[in-house]
């Protein structure tokens, strides 16, 4: 059995500094795409004062992410982070291709409750957007990780709810 696991990250852990807070076996091994799902955002998540990121799946639409190697210590830690517990997220397994053409199984996360209306990321109503914080970290980590400048470009038109207070991305999921 091997002793890491492939984990297909879109969303606040495209950032290194964010993954490596609960995950730091996190080893980026490349960026990569999975076909067939779309980008999208439903639960309000009390750490991040907004929607956090989740993918449909949804024919003829892509989403770019990274392509993170762990070692299997982090496996409780990654599904803490993700909520599985608590029935946030649940994982499974995804076909990621990478820019060489070669297709990696990776571990990825999904929102329990997915959207099942499919609103254009631009039209989202307020309750369904992400922060400027959670935002910023999903680009900042698409940046930092040289994700197709029109994917970068893409994240950078969706809206975010305009909240300025303060943030506490150590804090649970939702409450207790």
């Amino acid at each position: 059995m091997s002793n890491t696991f492939l984990y297909f990250a879109y969303g606040s852990n495209l950032l290194t500094k964010r993954i490596h807070l609960s995950n730091p076996t996190a080893i980026k091994k490349n960026i990569g795409f999975i076909k067939n799902f779309r980008l999208d955002f439903n639960y309000y998540s009390r750490r991040w004062r907004g929607a956090s990121a989740t993918i449909v799946p949804t024919k003829d639409y892509t989403v770019w992410g990274v392509v993170w190697e762990l070692d299997i210590c982090n496996l409780e830690t990654l599904d803490g982070q993700e909520g599985v517990a608590d029935k946030i997220y649940f994982p499974f397994y995804v076909d990621v291709q990478i820019p060489e053409g070669s297709i990696l199984n990776c571990r990825v996360y999904q929102q329990c409750n997915i959207p099942t209306e499919f609103i254009k990321l631009k039209q989202l109503p307020q309750e369904r957007k992400p922060s400027p914080f959670y935002l910023d970290t999903m680009i900042s980590g698409a940046q930092e990780n040289d994700l197709p400048l029109e994917y970068i470009k893409f994240l950078n038109l969706i809206p975010n709810n305009s909240y300025d207070g303060e943030y506490d991305v150590n804090l649970p999921l939702r409450e207790v």
